[in-house]
């Protein structure tokens, strides 16, 4: 069991982790990076935005080092969006780098197919054409392990990200137009096959705790950079019979035939060394020369890796003359130099992008001022449900870690966190006003798939209770409601996908069967808590469809969804808050 393990690392405070690594960073490579933005989580190129040129911006979770602003630097990315660790960075991380490297010629966003780094480039892609920059999005699918051929749109990005963002990076060096290296991506994506394996799990450092169990003598098929669980578990084969599964599985899912070329990476997952890693590649470049495959050029090392994570990745990437030439281009950054000259920099012209429109303030005169439930007692109320979060952050992420990465404990504490920041200066505003400065300050804390589910969450609430100063019963009801109302809206899932929608759903029939019956406030309250319950529970028995435990298929069959749990502990706070008041 990993119940009584704690891992050693060498960190500070765990919520200084990010800005003190990325401090560290810039002061390693003053030449090459800068911070830029308010958020101070965009890592900038110094030489490489310029007018005229298609800004290339790569993003995703920490955790992954070098990945992803390792790969910042002239001829590659012109910056890096830095999430927490494991989680998408928030759209204002994101439109921050948007901001620093437009040059006129649009902004490409490039990062691995998750549905939070989907959701959160999505949004920020969305602001960009708001402040007049045009931006295009592309997400990278190279883990043959997570979907089967013919459903590549499903699969995750992993190490291939190395490639798709070297060719895409390299073609907006040359000048190529926005449609144009958007192309080259997507030829270098549909190019691109990886496996991985595992070895070890890794652990979160707020918690300290391995986030899934491996046995010593196991390896785990497939696994995802996140800790996803793979296609499959078995004993500790060599190293010959682990490559040999893992081309299998690449070169059976793209052709490859005498005479071809390819650029090889074998990476490391975060603890397996390059005595190792060569060994794999050994193997790798025996199989490629049995069916009369060249290797154009090879990469052996740490590339995108998975915290402290023992195992590797193999990926393989077909050229042609397009892909070789765009590989072979000359870039400089942290982690990936490619040797060739590289013009003078160009002119960067700072740009002045609109603000986006701020919110008007009610007029309080005309809100409707019945009910039981005041401002500051919401307020309260919301401060509780932070707290409970809080206390219930490592079982939370436990139970993620069985499922999924180990991080929504971790995820929702930070953003809860936030929020009580936000609200402790006790201003005097609607409820209203408080749902919307709350989902701003969770999205800009989170990012991940919660942070944009929570924002539309707390605004579509706070829009049902506009009319509101004081909410009673049925407005309680709609404030909850609203709640669900968004993270469907913004999430698509459904009952049944083994989300947090299985307990909001549930929570909220309760809660207006017993509006209808004419409860009060409290048993309004009691009875989304118990209905949520029941919706938590239910998950146990549902294979998941979303996110990145649908990949387990029946494996997660027997396990809560963390989601579902942590929408139970916000409904129980909410109604041991309101009993108290």
């Amino acid at each position: 069991m990993t119940d009584d393990i704690r891992t050693k690392k060498l960190i500070n405070a765990p919520e200084d982790l990010i800005s003190q690594a990325l401090e560290g960073m810039i002061a390693a490579h003053p030449d090459m990076l800068m911070i830029k933005g308010d958020t101070g989580r965009a890592v900038v190129a110094k030489d490489g935005p310029r007018d005229g040129k298609v800004g290339v911006i790569i993003g995703g979770g920490s955790g992954h080092e070098p990945a992803f602003a390792g790969y910042v630097g002239r001829g590659l990315a012109d910056a890096a969006a830095v999430g927490n660790v494991f989680a998408s960075p928030a759209p204002e991380q994101i439109l921050d780098a948007a901001r620093a490297v437009d040059g006129g010629a649009g902004v490409l966003f490039l990062y691995g197919n998750y549905t939070g780094d989907v959701m959160n480039f999505d949004m920020a892609a969305q602001a960009c054409e708001d402040l007049g920059i045009p931006a295009r999005s592309f997400q990278v699918t190279d883990d043959v392990a997570s979907a089967p051929k013919g459903r590549e749109e499903e699969r995750r990005g992993i190490a291939g990200d190395f490639f798709v963002f070297k060719i895409a990076g390299a073609a907006a060096e040359q000048g190529r137009d926005l449609d144009a290296c958007v192309a080259a991506a997507r030829h270098a994506n549909d190019n691109c096959r990886s496996m991985g394996v595992a070895l070890t799990a890794c652990s979160m450092p707020q918690t300290g705790k391995l986030n899934f169990e491996i046995g010593a003598d196991e390896m785990e098929i497939g696994m995802g950079i996140h800790g996803e669980p793979g296609m499959r578990r078995g004993t500790l084969e060599t190293a010959d019979a682990v490559t040999d599964e893992l081309m299998g599985m690449i070169l059976g899912d793209i052709e490859l035939g005498a005479g071809d070329e390819v650029a090889v990476l074998v990476n490391g997952l975060g603890a397996t060394g390059q005595l190792e890693l060569y060994i794999l590649h050994r193997r790798v470049a025996h199989i490629l020369a049995e069916r009369g495959v060249k290797i154009h050029h090879s990469w052996v090392g740490e590339y995108c890796t998975s915290l402290e994570m023992a195992g590797a990745s193999v990926t393989l990437m077909k050229l042609d003359d397009d892909l070789k030439a765009l590989l072979d281009a000359p870039c400089r950054t942290p982690a990936l130099t490619v040797a060739g000259a590289l013009p003078p920099k160009g002119q960067h012209t700072t740009r002045n992008h609109k603000d986006q429109a701020a919110k008007t303030a009610q007029d309080r005169n005309a809100l409707i001022t019945e009910g039981a439930i005041s401002p500051a007692d919401f307020r309260a109320m919301i401060l509780a449900t932070a707290d409970a979060i809080l206390a219930n952050r490592d079982w939370l992420s436990e139970l993620d870690g069985v499922i999924g990465d180990g991080d929504h404990g971790i995820t929702m504490d930070i953003g809860f966190a936030a929020v009580r920041t936000e609200l402790a200066d006790g201003a005097d505003e609607t409820i209203t006003e408080m749902s919307d400065r709350m989902g701003k300050a969770f999205l800009d804390a989170v990012g991940a798939s919660s942070g944009p589910l929570y924002a539309s969450a707390f605004q579509a609430a706070g829009a049902a209770v506009r009319d509101r100063l004081n909410l009673d019963a049925g407005a309680m009801v709609a404030w909850l409601d609203g709640l669900r109302e968004g993270i469907m809206t913004r999430g698509g899932a459904a009952v049944g996908d083994k989300t947090m929608v299985d307990a909001y759903v549930p929570a909220l029939t309760a809660a207006k069967e017993a509006l209808a019956k004419g409860g009060d406030i409290h048993a309004c309250l009691a009875a989304a808590a118990e209905g949520a319950e029941i919706g938590r529970d239910a998950t146990a028995q549902m294979t998941s469809k979303r996110g990145r435990s649908k990949k387990l298929g029946e494996r997660s069959v027997g396990h809560i969804d963390p989601g579902a749990a942590s929408a139970h502990i916000i409904f129980v706070a909410l109604r041991d808050a309101a009993a108290g008041l």
